[in-house]
């Protein structure tokens, strides 16, 4: 019988090391995946919680302001959540908080001036593409392609917080959002507008 070849030690030395660091690479990836998607999540509920304050503003006394104001304490809990995500990675947050604060807190309050159902229509808007958003990241999350991560703690978050979001798009649409003047266009402002933040957010 022919004698099995013999692997040298400097061979299996750089195999050994070869393993090393392509784990170490889908871990840096996979830590850079995470980061980004705590940054944007917190931005983003940051500015869900300025749309609703502003509404509020003009619609606290209304019929409408205390399903609005369910929906804001909702939000206030969903940032508390990802607060408490960005301390935990040690993530960067986004640095245009200040930004996100009054462009959201004006949508918020510009949409509570033209009426209750204009107001529903942006949350309409607004939670259908933070919907979308969170199905595409627990989609990347889960992917049998690397980095592939089972975080099991902000995978339920995510979940959990997509499904009290698809019931205020819902609330809105049960309180007249495509009765609203303009809907349309006011819809199609808002989606663009929340996708450009996303886009930003993931980055800066």
């Amino acid at each position: 019988m022919r004698a099995k070849p013999q692997r040298s030690p400097y061979m299996l030395q750089l195999t050994t090391r070869s393993i090393h660091t392509d784990a170490k690479l889908l871990k840096q990836r996979c830590s850079k995946l995470v980061d980004r998607i705590i940054r944007v999540d917190q931005a983003g509920e940051l500015g869900a919680n300025q749309i609703y304050r502003g509404q509020l503003v003009i619609l606290g006394h209304t019929k409408a302001g205390k399903t609005i104001r369910h929906m804001w304490e909702q939000e206030r809990a969903h940032k508390a959540a990802f607060d408490r995500l960005v301390n935990e990675y040690r993530v960067r947050p986004s640095a245009l908080h200040p930004v996100w604060r009054v462009a959201d807190f004006t949508l918020g309050l510009g949409t509570a001036l033209l009426g209750e159902r204009a107001a529903m229509a942006c949350t309409v808007a607004v939670e259908s593409v933070i919907v979308e958003h969170y199905n595409d990241q627990l989609r990347t999350l889960m992917c049998d392609e690397p980095p592939r991560c089972t975080d099991k703690v902000l995978l339920e978050t995510i979940r959990r917080i997509r499904d009290e979001e698809q019931e205020h798009h819902d609330t809105g649409l049960e309180h007249g959002a495509e009765q609203a003047p303009f809907y349309r266009a006011l819809t199609s402002l808002s989606k663009s507008g929340c996708r450009m933040a996303i886009k930003i957010a993931e980055k800066v």
